[in-house]
Formats: C-alpha cells, sequence, structure tokens
C-alpha cells in the first residue's frame, strides 16, 4: 500500500475484540486473519466467502506450514509434546518431589522444597502443579499450612521458570513469533539471540520467583493469604478444600532419575551436536540449532521409555501411545502459531505495521513503549487467561513499533513477556491458575483471592521497572526491582498488618 491508513489496523481489532469476548484467541485470530484476506483479496463482496477462504487457504495459511523455519519449530514443538507427556506419566516427577521432602522439619522448609521442585520440574508449567501438588499437599496439611499457599507456589514456580527457558515449549513458541517480526522487518539479530538478551528484562517472573523464599524466610504474609494461614494453623481449612480431580500419576517403581537422567541425556546430545559449531560462543544457524534439539529431546524420550521399561512402570508399547499422544496435543499450540504468523503477514501487506510506527514517531515517548506494551498485555492476558494467545498478538505490535522508534527492543520484548505472565497470574479464568488451585486441592476463587495482591505488588514493581528500563537500557534495572520487592516486604514484615494481625479471622 502506497500509504498506511487506519483501517489497516481492522484485522488486529477484530482479533483483539473477538478474543477478549470469546475468551478464546483461536477464534479471535482466525476472524483477524479472515478480515485482513478479506481486505487484501476483495474477494468476499466480489466472489463469496467460499473465494475468500480459499485464498485464506491458498496464499496465507499454506505458505507458514510450508516455510523452513515455521516447520521446523512446529516440529521441535511436537517433540517437545511428546516428551513432556511421558515424564508427566513416568511418575519420576513425584518420586523427585518425594525425596525431596525427606529433609523437610518446618514451615519455612516445606515451603522453600515445594519452590524449589517446582523450579526443577521446569519442563511443563501445565503439568507442574500437578506433580507437585499432590506430592506436597499432605506435608502442607501435617505442617498447617494453607493449600492457599500451596497453589500460589507452584502458581509462582510454573508458568514464571518455563518463560525464562529457550529450549522448551514456551522458549520454542516465543522464538517463533519474534523471527516472525524480524524476517518482515529484516532485522539481523537472530531470535534465540533475542529471546537470551531480553531474559533480564523479564521483570515480573523474576518477582514471580523471587517472592516465595522472601515470604517464607521473612513470614510477611498479607491479606487474605495471612488469613488462610491463621485459618490453617486453628484447622479450619474444610471451605477451602475442593475434590482431588487430577492426580499425578505414581508408580511404586518410578525413580527420581526418571527426571534427571532423561535432561542429562540431553544436554550431552546437545553439546555434542552445537559445541563443534561453535556454540555458545559462536552463532549457529537456527536450523542447525533446532535440529540438535529436536534431536536431544527424542533421545531423552528414548531414555525414559527404556528406564520406565527397565524399573516395570510402563510397557515399550504403552509409553509410545502416550508419547504419541502428547505430540498430538501440540496441535492447539501451532495452530495458534500458524495463525499468529499469518495475522503478521496479513498486517504487514496491510501496512498495519507502517501505521502504528508512524503514528508513534508523531510523538510517542521512545522510553515509554515499554511500560505500556507490559500494561496492554497485562489487560489481554487478563481478560482471555491466556499469555500465549498475548504474546501472538502483542509481538506483532510492539516488535515493528520498537524498531520504528528506535525504543529498546529487548526490554519491549520483555515487557510482552512480562505483561502476559503478569496478566494471566492476575486472571481466575487462566489455566495455571485453575491447575494450581486443583494440584493443592483448593478452591479456585481462594487461589486467586490470596493470590492476587502479591500479584498486584509484583505487576507495580514490574511497571516501574519497565519505565526506569526504558529510559536507561540496562539488565542492572533488574537488580533494582529484586532489591525493591525485598526492601518492601521487609517494610510489611515489621509491621502489625504484615503478621496479619489487624485482620479478623474467617468466619467458620
Amino acid at each position: 500500500m502506497e500509504q498506511a491508513e487506519f483501517t489497516s489496523l481492522l484485522p488486529i481489532l477484530v482479533t483483539l475484540t473477538l478474543a477478549l469476548t470469546t475468551r478464546n484467541v483461536v477464534i479471535g485470530l482466525f476472524a483477524g486473519v479472515m478480515t485482513g484476506v478479506a481486505m487484501l483479496e476483495k474477494t468476499f463482496i466480489d466472489s463469496g466467502p467460499l473465494e475468500s477462504f480459499g485464498a485464506l487457504m491458498k496464499s496465507y495459511l499454506l505458505p507458514q506450514l510450508t516455510d523452513s523455519y515455521n516447520a521446523g519449530v512446529i516440529l521441535l514443538l511436537v517433540f517437545i509434546g511428546g516428551f513432556v507427556a511421558l515424564m508427566e506419566k513416568s511418575g519420576g516427577g513425584v518420586a523427585f518431589a518425594e525425596r525431596v521432602t525427606t529433609w523437610v522439619k518446618s514451615k519455612c522448609q516445606s515451603q522453600l522444597s515445594a519452590w524449589f521442585g517446582g523450579i526443577v520440574i521446569f519442563f511443563s508449567d501445565l503439568g507442574t502443579p500437578l506433580i507437585v501438588g499432590p506430592v506436597f499437599r499432605p506435608l502442607f496439611d501435617k505442617l498447617k499450612l494453607s493449600r492457599q499457599k500451596l497453589a500460589f507456589i507452584i502458581d509462582s514456580t510454573s508458568s514464571p521458570v518455563a518463560i525464562l527457558i529457550p529450549f522448551i515449549g514456551w522458549g520454542v513458541y516465543i522464538m517463533g513469533l519474534i523471527q516472525k517480526e524480524f524476517s518482515q522487518l529484516d532485522v539481523a539479530m537472530s531470535d534465540w539471540d533475542a529471546f537470551i538478551g531480553a531474559i533480564p528484562y523479564q521483570f515480573y517472573a523474576f518477582l514471580a520467583i523471587a517472592i516465595v523464599p522472601i515470604i517464607s524466610i521473612l513470614k510477611c504474609d498479607f491479606g487474605p493469604m495471612a488469613q488462610a494461614e491463621r485459618n490453617a494453623q486453628q484447622g479450619n481449612t474444610a471451605i477451602h478444600e475442593q475434590a482431588d480431580i487430577h492426580q499425578a500419576f505414581s508408580h511404586d517403581n518410578a525413580k527420581a532419575s526418571f527426571v534427571w537422567a532423561p535432561l542429562l541425556v540431553m544436554l550431552v546430545v546437545l553439546c555434542s551436536m552445537l559445541v563443534p559449531q561453535g556454540f555458545p560462543f559462536e552463532k549457529v544457524a537456527g536450523s542447525t540449532f533446532r535440529a540438535a534439539l529436536s534431536t536431544a529431546y527424542l533421545f531423552a524420550a528414548a531414555t525414559l521409555v527404556s528406564l520406565m521399561a527397565l524399573y516395570g512402570v510402563r510397557k515399550v508399547a504403552d509409553s509410545i501411545q502416550v508419547y504419541l499422544k502428547g505430540m498430538s496435543g501440540m496441535m492447539s499450540v501451532a495452530v495458534i502459531l500458524v495463525l499468529a504468523w499469518a495475522l503478521s503477514s496479513v498486517g504487514k501487506e496491510l501496512g498495519a505495521a507502517a501505521y502504528i510506527a508512524e503514528q508513534a514517531q508523531a510523538g510517542f515517548p521512545t522510553w515509554l513503549l515499554p511500560a505500556v506494551a507490559f500494561l496492554l498485555a497485562a489487560i489481554i492476558s487478563f481478560a482471555t487467561g491466556s499469555s500465549w494467545g498475548t504474546f501472538a498478538i502483542m509481538m506483532p505490535l510492539v516488535i515493528p513499533t520498537s524498531v520504528a522508534i528506535d525504543a529498546p527492543m529487548l526490554v519491549c520484548i520483555g515487557a510482552v513477556l512480562s505483561g502476559g505472565l503478569f496478566g494471566d497470574h492476575c486472571s481466575p479464568i487462566s489455566e495455571t491458575t485453575i491447575l494450581s488451585s486443583t494440584g493443592a486441592a483448593c478452591n479456585q476463587y481462594e487461589h486467586f483471592k490470596t493470590q492476587l495482591p502479591y500479584a498486584l505488588l509484583n505487576g507495580a514493581i514490574a511497571l516501574s521497572s519497565f519505565v526506569v528500563a526504558g529510559i536507561i537500557e540496562t539488565p542492572v534495572v533488574l537488580l533494582f526491582a529484586l532489591a525493591g520487592q525485598l526492601f518492601l516486604y521487609l517494610l510489611i514484615s515489621r509491621t502489625r498488618f504484615g503478621r496479619g494481625q489487624s485482620l479478623k479471622p474467617l468466619e467458620s
């Protein structure tokens, strides 16, 4: 298009509107892409919907699947899905977590051990709550710790940990979104370098992880959580409990080695394939890296299948069925990715990025973009309950804008990721909120209510940090954010409110 117009934003507006109203990102993305195709092809009015759908498939969806980079990302996600399913159904996570609990003697140690278990079992943000929760739940009950606290801990160590790791589903998915925008904008930086470079700017993820040891050691619970802890101490927990609908798979013969042995194999395979290429000191081609990761996940899965067969946990044929089911479970992620890639292509042809950049250049402060991106991502994620869907919507908007107005791009990427995670933590309808309460056998609303004050406080610190990082692009801001968090909770721990003494107990 010769000149970008406001109408170029229509597909994005349709995507946002339907994603928020239906709370389904796939519906929003599909409608947005379809709107953009109809505007470009002008077939909907001239030839009817069949021609528009034909153009959508032929010119916008199929090219995304035949692109070598996109195909490599989807293939890698499939291998990851199979491995994660095997890990969750091996019983190794439960065995590992039970091993951790053997040295637990106090409330503080039990909270820290659940936190440590959530960090180590990082391979699946959705599987972690159903592994860590049921294992630590009896221990928390024995020590008279609330199940709301357990739900909060596993929610603070599932997605916040997963979003920082580049070689699992989260990282691969995010890099796929980043690379699409880089290709459209001819950015020289690789998707890997961008993801790694943005890690120090994922302020909310680090704050969410760090808050658990702080409140465990300082004993500075406040708000509804403080009241829940008092109720647990008094034995008044019945109103918070729910049926154990989901149970983590366990087996008497399962070993803790089911967790670390496959991961060790994965590391060895990765090093043997990438180190000769100069990694990590030299840039490795993206296709080479994805091939190495896919191979590593395949060998790790083979190791786990062998271990389960050796110890009599699962037969090889049964393990293969679990593996294939896990592979097929990544289809929804692949659909979101393909639609997000298509929306990005449609937006570029319509001139959406150019229009946004043009408006931003008219007077929008470059230093403010990270904070605005954080807030918008948080709103979308809160309303839809989907951080992944939020990333798919926000990346095509924020990356082109940051390039056009010379805003700190890595900070902006970190802001999108942090905002999506923050909104997800605050949302009562997000999958992680639901699964965390399920794993802890805690009422979903109770988990949402007790976690919200901590999430809001961390969100406020993150927002302030993005304002500072927008002005001074340096990872040192993360250290100030963590120091500020610690200082605030030290103040809380020294107040009557922080000890919960000013709160009235819940009625039984």
